[in-house]
């Protein structure tokens, strides 16, 4: 796999991941919470959020050594994927808070 290819993959699945916690009530889009509630809280939402993106951290990681050599990264590269994540998470967001129900 190419770098190139490597990386539209990490945006595809930062994309997905970062939305899943906002399109469906079940944790991780797996596991439904006992008792039901009618909708999940936001709180689960956020750490359900924090949990996918370092999941796709991890994957991230894991193309890059397999492409080559891994780089060193400090505060301020997590600190900016982080911030990323967040915005890519927008759209589910908007739909699930901010969008008007008729």
């Amino acid at each position: 796999m190419d770098a190139a290819l490597a990386s539209w993959l990490v945006i595809a699945v930062a994309l997905a991941a970062a939305n899943l916690p906002f399109f469906n009530e079940r944790v991780f889009g797996l596991v439904a919470l006992q008792p039901a509630p009618r909708t999940k809280p936001f709180a689960v939402r956020l750490l359900e959020l924090i949990v996918l993106y370092f999941l796709v951290g991890l994957l991230a990681r894991g193309l890059e050594s397999r492409i080559g050599t891994l780089f060193p990264q400090a505060w301020e590269f997590y600190a900016i994927t982080a911030c990323m994540f967040v915005v890519l998470a927008f759209p589910g967001f908007v739909l699930r808070y901010l969008r008007k129900r008729r």
